[in-house]
């Protein structure tokens, strides 16, 4: 491990937070291209059946 000195414990916290925010934001926008692309499909079957 580094010898990060005495701001060992706020660097690695804000390096975890940066991580889980990260990951948070990929799986969120991951979920929203999942439900947009069911509704985008929705939408162009309802228009072919015109």
């Amino acid at each position: 491990m580094l010898d990060l000195g005495k701001y060992e414990g706020a660097i690695l916290s804000s390096w975890g937070i940066t991580l889980g925010v990260l990951i948070a934001l990929v799986l969120v926008s991951w979920r929203r291209s999942v439900q947009v692309k069911k509704q985008l499909d929705a939408a162009e079957e309802r228009a072919a059946k015109k």
